[in-house]
């Protein structure tokens, strides 16, 4: 009879299962011990409410065992935490809602897609009486926010109140509010949330906040009243108010929200790949979206989008009348402080020009500003990426390589997403199109909204350092009517150092 194993090899293997068991143990124990000591010092001071009472623990809150404090731990220090800790609105016992079917959790019903606002609101407020009513993930400035709760600078069950803060402009609704494959990156109700859902928030004591705030407002640039002086812009009274080169706008504010399903199509990848990317990348900071599948909304902590209307906002979304439109990703270092390698604020003014002068010939004009510092690579790499320029010859035939070298990528702003707001303002087709960028036409364009012409920068507006980026973004496929240079002509475009 043919042998099925050594008893080596068994006891080998039945020693490395216990060996990982007894890791597990470890950690498990370590794991208690440090919800044990937090809990602990919270419960010195921090009276059990009516409401943790009636909170059966299998709803996810960890109490403190009758465990003491360790002997090293004065008492003055867990008295002082305590107290701290109990004025800053906590008590007790640390909440989770990490897992369904608990005992008390119940999201409250949320059906991306549905025809109204019977969809159901967004929900993300942790207040006592919401938590257990979530359906959505995060928030938008959350770490700010729970800054300001440890720093006792704000109570943690404060209720906004919203009286005159309804939209300054009407907008919607439109078919497209209702079309998952259309909009996955916003709320598209969310400048409505608080009256939408006002018997939600009264008579279930849920807190509920808008992700979308609307404004009208009076804009000044210095360029613009050059712009006036030189004849470029003729003030009418209405949108260019005046010989100053002020200008009436709506204003749209918009924070990211993130159903997830999809999100994860838009870019072709698994939900549950992006679930996992998404909570391994910032740490485990968001263990529901792992543990939670029942939830599919996420509010991911980063920047959000502005939209600046010139003229009617209602002329936004009729085909009968002409839209110019600038889509704009941040540049701090020159859309604010003027730096002139490279000519992103040069095409926000001329951006801002060609919308002002379109809503004065009885159409639209849209610029839309996204935060997306530095290609969404940040201004770190940003600068890192200008040293290593500067350090060298800062040649246009180098210009791409240097962000690769150091980010890996070229740009990682993946326009996929940024329809959504198109969408939102009931866009159905561009007329001139602002942008010189492939990444954004084709996201536009693949989204089924056409573009019927593209207008690029002006030469007399490129900065003479800026030169490096233009024209290694025309040679690389960038939109141009212009010349496309060859290689040996890229090779001679070099920007100033630091010292010129």
């Amino acid at each position: 009879m043919a042998s099925t194993g050594s008893g080596t090899d068994n006891g080998v293997g039945m020693a490395e299962v216990l060996q990982a068991l007894k890791v597990i143990q470890e950690n498990q124990g370590r794991l208690a011990t440090e919800v044990e000591a937090i809990s602990q010092r919270l419960d010195t001071v921090a009276p059990t409410t009516q409401d943790e009472k009636a909170l059966p623990q299998s709803v996810g809150t960890a109490s403190a065992s009758s465990a003491t404090a360790t002997e090293g731990e004065t008492t003055a220090a867990t008295t002082n935490a305590a107290v701290q800790a109990q004025e800053s609105g906590f008590t007790s016992r640390i909440i989770l809602t990490t897992y369904p079917k608990q005992i008390g959790i119940k999201p409250l019903p949320l059906n991306w897609g549905a025809p109204g606002p019977e969809r159901g609101p967004v929900v993300v407020s942790r207040s006592s009486s919401t938590i257990r009513k979530r359906n959505a993930h995060g928030g938008s400035y959350s770490i700010y926010f729970a800054l300001a709760l440890a720093s006792k600078q704000l109570n943690a069950n404060h209720r906004p109140d919203f009286t005159n803060t309804e939209p300054a402009a009407n907008i919607g609704p439109f078919p497209q509010w209702s079309d998952k494959k259309k909009i996955v990156a916003m709320d598209p109700w969310g400048h409505l949330a608080p009256w939408l859902y006002a018997d939600t928030m009264n008579k279930e004591n849920v807190d509920i906040r808008p992700t979308i705030a609307i404004t009208k407002a009076h804009m000044k640039l210095p360029e613009l009243e050059e712009s006036v002086r030189s004849g470029r812009l003729v003030p009418d009274g209405k949108v260019c108010l005046n010989e100053l080169g002020e200008l009436a706008v709506t204003k749209f504010a918009v924070e990211p929200v993130w159903y997830l399903p999809g999100v994860a199509e838009r870019f072709g990848i698994d939900e549950g790949v992006l679930r996992r990317s998404l909570f391994e990348h910032t740490g485990g900071s968001y263990p529901e979206l792992i543990t939670r599948g029942d939830i599919k909304v996420f509010l991911p902590p980063i920047g959000g989008l502005t939209v600046y209307c010139f003229g009617d906002p209602a002329k936004m979304s009729d085909e009968s009348c002409k839209l110019a439109l600038r889509v704009h990703d941040e540049c701090n270092g020159s859309d604010v402080f003027g730096s002139d390698i490279c000519t992103c604020r040069p095409y926000l003014i001329f951006g801002i020009e060609e919308a002002v002068k379109e809503a004065q010939r009885g159409g639209s004009g849209v610029v839309i500003y996204f935060r997306k510092e530095g290609r969404a690579l940040g201004e770190v790499t940003k600068y890192l990426v200008y040293n290593a320029r500067k350090r060298g010859e800062d040649r246009a035939s180098d210009y791409f390589k240097r962000t690769e070298n150091i980010a890996g990528v070229k740009d990682m702003r993946f326009q996929a997403l940024m329809p959504d707001i198109l969408h939102w303002l009931g866009i159905k087709k561009i007329d001139r199109m602002l942008s010189m960028s492939n990444m954004k036409h084709d996201a536009i364009v693949g989204q089924g909204i056409p573009i019927h012409e593209r207008v690029e920068l002006p030469a007399e507006l490129i900065p003479a350092d800026s030169r490096v980026e233009i024209d290694a973004k025309i040679t690389a496929g960038y939109f141009t009517t212009g010349h496309r240079m060859t290689d040996e002509e890229l090779q001679a475009v070099q920007g100033r150092m630091w010292d010129e």
